[in-house]
């Protein structure tokens, strides 16, 4: 979950890049995820695709700045060795409903501590600078129903708030479902009672 009208780079799609170490393979995929269940499916899904792979470490990040939850595993690596630095790129970046699968193939040559702190780390930082991102903007569900006249004037004013109409419901009034950036609900709320002289009141249906 995110603060109203809080916007956020993701993922624009899957992501995969490979770098070696001392032989060993490291895989790193990225891809959006929006709750926890869509990161562990996703976690089960690369495992699934590479079953023969020595560790699927990972850390996901659902939500973004002030509300979010985490996850990470060193998946059998030396404790703290993978997981951690892996989420450490991860916080420092400007994305959010995001997780990373880093899939290591051991190569023979043991890397140490150090070494697999580094080799993850990489892996991480070289997979994020080279993922296309969007802008991933919280919006709301507003419920507004007004007389007839105020029909039209509505419609015009709509634009202004980057909002669409998902659902009219014609009877004695007019019911509206319209789709907004949290952001402009406050305003779009004040315009809708001026226009209506009070008479009609914007209703968050999320």
């Amino acid at each position: 979950m995110t603060e109203a009208g809080e916007s956020f780079r993701v993922p624009r799609g899957q992501h995969r890049i490979q770098t070696e170490v001392a032989r060993s393979r490291f895989i790193a995929t990225v891809n959006r995820v929006e709750t926890v269940e869509d990161a562990r499916a996703f976690l089960a899904s690369v495992r699934t695709e590479m079953p023969d792979a020595s560790h699927h470490v990972y850390a996901f990040r659902v939500g973004f700045g002030s509300s979010t939850t985490e996850g990470m595993s060193d998946d059998g690596e030396p404790s703290g060795t993978a997981g951690p630095p892996v989420l450490a790129v991860l916080r420092g970046t400007d994305i959010g409903d995001v997780i990373i699968v880093v899939t290591r193939y051991f190569g023979g040559t043991k890397l140490g501590t150090g070494g697999l702190v580094r080799a993850y780390s990489e892996a991480a930082h070289i997979a994020f600078n080279s993922l296309e991102t969007e802008l991933k903007i919280d919006k709301r569900l507003v419920g507004v129903e007004i007389e007839y006249r105020f029909l039209t004037p509505l419609k015009r004013l709509i634009p202004e708030y980057d909002a669409e109409i998902e659902d009219e419901t014609f009877a004695e009034r007019i019911t509206l479902l319209i789709r907004m950036p949290a952001q402009h609900v406050p305003a779009f709320s004040t315009a809708l009672l001026d226009l209506t002289a009070g008479q009609s009141e914007a209703v968050e249906m999320d």
